[in-house]
C-alpha cells in the first residue's frame, strides 16, 4: 500500500463512519412541500328530497320553492330558506284569520249536577 493510500485510510478512521442524517430542521424535503389535503367544494347538486303535496296551494308553492336551493351554493341557501319560512308563516297566519265554523255553545249552567 502506498503512503498516500495509508494516509487516506487513517483520515477516514479518524473521521468515523459516514452516518446518514435526516433533513435538517427547517429545510424543506425535495419535491412538493406538504401543505395538507386540499378539498375543492362540490358543485351544487339536487338533494332529491321527495315533496308530497299538502293540498294547500300556498304551502305547496312554498315547498316547491325549496327546490331553488338545489342549484345554489350553500351560502345562497339561507335566502331561499328564509323566503320559504316567511311564506309558510304567512300561509299559517292566513289560515288563522279565516272565519271557521262557529264554536259550539258553552254551557255555564250547572243545573245538571247533583
Amino acid at each position: 500500500m502506498s503512503a498516500e493510500a495509508e494516509a487516506g485510510l487513517e483520515a477516514e478512521a479518524e473521521a468515523g463512519p459516514e452516518v446518514e442524517t435526516g433533513p435538517e430542521v427547517g429545510s424543506e424535503p425535495e419535491g412538493e412541500p406538504e401543505t395538507g389535503p386540499e378539498f375543492a367544494p362540490a358543485d351544487p347538486a339536487p338533494l332529491n328530497v321527495p315533496r308530497t303535496p299538502t293540498g294547500n296551494a300556498e304551502v305547496d308553492a312554498q315547498l316547491d320553492r325549496l327546490a331553488d336551493a338545489d342549484h345554489l351554493a350553500t351560502d345562497g341557501h339561507v335566502e331561499v330558506y328564509e323566503d320559504v319560512h316567511r311564506g309558510l308563516r304567512d300561509a299559517l297566519t292566513a289560515l288563522d284569520a279565516r272565519p271557521g265554523p262557529p264554536a259550539p255553545p258553552t254551557s255555564t249552567s250547572y243545573a245538571h249536577r247533583s
